[in-house]
């Protein structure tokens, strides 16, 4: 990792030239090359993505001439696209062995939300009974369909985000699944960490119940010393 004063200039599928200016400067163990500012968050100027050799070279006269101290040349194994940096000078230079990484973990996503309902029913209403998760219909499993204690069953479709899409999605299982006499009358509830008002106006229209969730209060409560039962 390198924080240099440096022009850069990139020849592909078309070519680009950053000035000379005060850049940081990422080569990666993967071969990857990345020149960020202070400015983009976290978007490069301008990078070369892996495979990629990368070969440091001398400086011709007339680069020296211009100040270059020394030259990275990053070219592309499939598709020989290049990228130039001309460095002249160096003000900050770190090396660092990150090891092997574990990747992203994920939480909150839909299966997470799923699970966590399907455990706690009691977030969506009173009394209700898991039948189960992934309730097959013939146009897509339904998230979670649980029995209520006044008869019938609730349908309930589960999303990070609820939009007018998961509204139209829990409409068609709800009209399948009132086909079979032995799940009607069956109510249906649109659970979402958000949900936006153009699918809360839908889901009112279509007498559907919506739900915001609180993730973190269903992790919190799915650990098992913080249950009752």
């Amino acid at each position: 990792m390198l924080v240099a004063t440096c022009s850069v200039n990139y020849a592909g599928r078309l070519n680009a030239h950053l000035p000379l200016a005060t850049r940081l400067i990422i080569a990666k163990k993967d071969g990857s090359v990345l020149i960020h500012s202070d400015g983009g968050s976290y978007k490069p100027l301008n990078w070369m993505a892996p495979p990629c050799d990368v070969s440091v070279i001398t400086p011709d006269a007339d680069q020296v001439a211009d100040g270059v101290s020394e030259v990275w040349r990053v070219t592309h194994q499939k598709t020989a696209d290049m990228l130039i940096l001309s460095i002249h000078s160096i003000h900050t230079e770190v090396e660092h062995d990150l090891g092997d990484d574990p990747g992203l973990v994920k939480q909150g996503v839909e299966a997470d939300l799923q699970r966590l309902v399907a455990d706690q029913l009691e977030v969506i209403g009173e009394g209700l009974e898991l039948v189960r998760r992934e309730f097959p219909t013939a146009i897509g499993p339904v998230d979670v369909l649980a029995r209520a204690p006044e008869g019938g069953t609730v349908a309930i479709e589960i999303k990070r985000r609820g939009d007018i899409d998961g509204v139209e999605q829990l409409t068609r299982y709800r009209e399948l699944l009132q086909r079979d006499p032995h799940l009607r009358p069956v109510r249906a509830v649109f659970a979402a960490q958000e949900i936006s008002p153009q699918a809360r106006t839908l889901a009112k229209d279509r007498n559907i119940d919506c739900v915001v969730l609180d993730y973190q209060a269903l992790q919190h409560s799915d650990i098992p010393e913080n249950r009752l039962f």
